[in-house]
Order: structure tokens, then C-alpha cells, then sequence
């Protein structure tokens, strides 16, 4: 619904302030999952929040190509009092971003982006905390990226959630207000990772509680004080999920437990003969609700009579979740016991890192990539 729109569409204003303090939001993603989440918060705050109305417009990286969509960009972040940007990593498109955004840097109230190009990332601005210096050679943080990328490859992205998991709880108790606003950072990208409307509906709460309220001396203390939301709801980095289950499963016994359980599929479905595929999919297609696809696929492979496996990841290592749900202890038994080989399907963005990890161990598996038509000019 919101992939090939004009970002106007994704213009979302209050219809009556109401006396309200309006903050003016920006953002920019790579893919479109978060668009319709990030939607939902704005409408749920601008109708059930006292005090404060939000007006926000998005778009795609992609867009910024567009010479309209780029002026309109650059008008609106001239007046934003946040900005928000996430995976950004095509260079040309980056330093486009940076050159309209970093003029307004120290006017914004607060800028938060999550995993980009360096120069994407100096534009974090949170209080005292800053990346000024992410990228540089001599930097600290860059010679941990370089030492990591080295060693791990894709495993640097799994390293930095697992940072940012455990970071939150030791910063809050360190009384300096740089550690606070970097807590504030960390809990942020928790609150992103997150995806749903609810997390990023107090995303934006927090945001204007921490950094936009209070650098407007004329608000009124009893309107920061009226300000509350909720710690992020946290979900598995990886793990196995159904779109009838009643949560996401960290064990691949637990999930055919509640599989087998099922008063909706029939006897031969729960059969241990009944052919298996696993799936692997992008966990950020669950977390914003944007499913509708893997909904229809597990709807449709279950009603040709496979018992289906739905695995997930966050990061960009894909073999893990393959690893440690599609072999585990029992289940590979009796996979090889019966015959029967899981046959994953990886969608984009990147399934042959699983896929390889599959043709190592004789496993059939396929590749899902997204397809682009390209028009041709006619001889005619």
C-alpha cells in the first residue's frame, strides 16, 4: 500500500490542533515496511494524545533520485523539529541525503539515525550525544567497525543489536547526561527494532519528551509532565513465527508442540511423514505488520499438505536461523528418518547467505528476489 505512492501520501497532519504543541517529523528508510507502522503511531497520538499533535511526511531513499521529491525533502526538513533515517547505505543517494539535512542540523531538536553510511550517521544529534566522529580513520568507533567487519562479516550487524540489547540497563544508572542521552540513543534504535505501532508510537513520545519539549523554554512544565509512554517491547533476533500462533517461538520443539496442537489443520498435516518446508523471512516484515505476503504463503503451502517452518532473522546472517531451527537436535532426525528435506524460501534481502548454507548440507532450497520490470522504447 505505501511502496509506489507519491510521499505526499505519506503526509500525515493533525485535523485539529486543539491547543496542542505540534512537532514536525521527517524520516527516510530504505524499504517501506516501517511506513504504514510509523502512520498508524502518528494517527493514534494525534487522536488520543492531550497535549501534543505530530505532523510527519516520509519517503524512500529511492524518492530523493526524484528532482521534486528532493525540493519538497529539503522544505520540510527546514522546518522539522526531528529527523529519522535508517539503512541508508547507497553512496550517491547518502551524500544527497547529508547535503539537505546537515544545514539544519544544529537547528533540529533531535536527529536519530540508525545503522548507515558514515556520513549519515554523523548527523545523529541527541543532546551531548553525537557520532561526529563515526568513519574517521583514527576514530575508535571505526576501528571497531573495521576489526569487526574483518572478523565476522555479516556477524558485525548481529554484534551491534546485542550491544544495543545490553547497553540500555548499564547507561541508566550513570548519572552524567552524556551516558543518558546515549541510553536515550540505544533505547531509540530498541524502540525501531521493534517496528510495531505501539513502540514507535512511543518512540516519538519519548523524542519530543527528552529533546523537543525541552529546548523550547516557553512550553509549559505541566505539558512535559503530562508526557507518558511506555520502555520498548523487545522481540527475538531470530526465532520461528506463525501467523496463527500466539507468539514468536525460541525453540523449534515448543513451535511443533503448538503446531501439532492445531484444532484447525488435519490429522495428516501433524503426521511426522508430512512433507516439511521451512521459510525464512525478514524480520522486520513482522515486527511493523507488514506480513501480508508470508500470511498467503504459509496459508497456501499448508492447504497442498506441507508442515511448515516459518524462520526469521534480523540481521543480514541468514545461516543462523538455519542452523538453529531447520537441523536442530530431533528435528533433523526426523527429517533424515522419514526422507523428507526442508526445502527453504529466503526473501529478499538477502537469501543466498541461508540458501548456501542449505547446498552445503545437500539441502534443495530456493530463492525468492524481488523482480523489476524495465520498459523498453519501442522501434515503432
Amino acid at each position: 500500500m505505501f511502496t509506489h505512492v507519491k510521499p505526499t501520501i505519506r503526509h500525515i497532519a493533525p485535523d485539529d490542533l486543539r491547543g496542542r504543541s505540534l512537532v514536525k517529523v521527517v524520516y527516510v528508510v530504505l524499504e517501506p515496511q516501517y511506513q504504514s507502522s510509523l502512520s498508524s503511531a502518528v494517527r493514534s497520538i494525534n487522536q488520543n494524545h492531550p497535549s501534543i499533535a505530530v505532523e510527519i511526511s516520509g519517503y524512500l531513499i529511492e524518492e530523493l533520485r526524484a528532482p521534486d521529491n528532493y525540493e519538497d525533502f529539503k522544505r520540510e526538513v527546514a522546518a522539522a523539529n526531528v529527523f529519522i533515517a535508517s539503512l541508508i547505505f547507497l553512496e550517491d543517494l547518502a551524500d544527497k541525503l547529508v547535503a539537505a539535512v546537515e544545514p539544519h542540523r544544529d537547528r533540529l531538536d533531535v536527529a536519530v539515525v540508525f545503522p548507515s553510511m558514515p556520513q549519515v550517521m554523523r548527523l545523529n544529534k541527541m543532546g551531548s550525544f553525537s557520532l561526529a566522529q563515526i568513519g574517521q580513520s583514527k576514530s575508535a568507533i571505526a576501528q571497531f567497525m573495521k576489526k569487526r567487519k574483518e572478523k565476522s562479516g555479516a556477524g558485525f550487524q548481529d554484534a551491534m543489536l546485542k550491544l544495543l540489547r545490553t547497553l540500555p540497563q548499564v547507561l541508566k544508572y550513570l548519572p552524567m547526561d552524556k551516558a543518558q542521552d546515549a541510553r536515550n540513543f540505544m533505547l531509540s534504535f530498541q524502540y525501531w527494532l521493534g517496528g510495531n505501532s505501539e513502540n514507535l508510537e512511543n518512540f516519538l513520545l519519548m523524542l519530543t519528551d527528552k529533546y523537543v519539549l525541552k529546548n523550547h523554554p516557553n512550553v509549559e512544565t505541566r505539558l512535559i509532565a503530562s508526557l507518558q509512554y511506555r520502555d520498548p517491547t523487545t522481540y527475538p533476533d531470530i526465532g520461528i513465527w506463525h501467523p496463527l500462533a500466539p507468539c514468536m517461538y525460541e525453540d523449534v520443539q515448543e513451535y511443533l508442540n503448538w503446531f501439532n496442537s492445531r484444532p484447525d489443520i488435519s490429522d495428516e498435516l501433524k503426521d511426522p511423514l508430512a512433507p516439511t518446508v521451512g521459510l525464512v523471512l525478514q524480520r522486520t516484515h513482522l515486527v511493523t505488520g507488514d506480513d501480508a505476503h508470508y500470511v498467503s504463503m504459509v496459508q497456501e503451502l499448508e492447504s497442498m499438505g506441507a508442515r511448515v517452518i516459518p524462520v526469521f532473522a534480523g540481521g543480514l546472517d541468514f545461516s543462523k536461523p538455519v542452523d538453529a531451527f531447520f537441523y536442530a537436535e530431533g528435528v533433523g532426525n526426523r527429517e533424515s528418518e522419514t526422507g523428507n528435506k526442508s526445502t527453504p524460501h529466503t526473501p529478499h534481502p538477502t537469501p543466498l547467505v541461508g540458501c548456501g548454507r542449505l547446498a552445503d548440507r545437500g539441502s534443495p532450497s530456493s530463492a525468492a528476489q524481488p523482480g523489476r520490470i524495465i520498459p523498453r522504447r519501442s522501434n515503432l
